[in-house]
């Protein structure tokens, strides 16, 4: 694919909710993090819920740009349903004021994944300037995200640098 006939990332619709599973299973399904299923139950589990919370954010605008429940979602895509290239999720909240953000409306990008077939043409690059365009148009003044080793080049790239924080997860009674 030329640099000229790059595919434009979109908002998701609810015709895209199983490519979109199927992207994240990517994430989730296999590998080593913390967050990865370590059973055939965990596995389904995720999928179920992951589809409901997408059935929910799509449908409340129908342009991917929905409510997550406190706070505001985009989910941004490349491709075409039933084959989805690329995919980000953005999520503006509203946390207590800081220095940096003294409206305290904070951006959080996750769920960004490329089919492997699709890796290392820029897709990445595209589907994140997509959901970081949302997010500057939602107001947020900071955007946080969790990387793997493979994906920190890109968002380094993209301007992100280490907080100097430690991520911390606590289970409060989830799967």
């Amino acid at each position: 694919m030329s640099s000229q006939q790059k595919p434009q990332p979109r908002s998701a619709g609810m015709g895209d909710i199983e490519e979109l599973v199927r992207l994240r299973g990517y994430l989730l399904s296999s590998g080593s993090g913390a967050y990865v299923a370590r059973t055939p139950e965990e596995d389904a589990l995720w999928k179920r819920a992951y589809r409901a919370w997408l059935r929910r954010v799509l449908a409340s605008d129908g342009d991917g740009d929905g409510d997550a429940g406190g706070g505001a979602v985009q989910v941004s895509v490349i491709g075409a349903a039933p084959a989805l290239l690329a995919c980000a999720v953005a999520v503006v909240d509203q946390r207590a004021p800081t220095a940096h953000c003294p409206s305290g409306r904070s951006g959080w990008v996750q769920t960004v994944v490329v089919d492997p077939a699709a890796r290392r043409g820029g897709l990445g690059g595209l589907v994140m300037d997509h959901a970081l365009g949302w997010l500057r148009g939602a107001g947020a003044e900071e955007v946080v995200l969790q990387t793997t080793d493979a994906g920190s080049p890109l968002y380094r790239k993209l301007g992100f640098r280490p907080s100097g924080e430690e991520l911390l997860s606590l289970s409060l009674g989830g799967a």
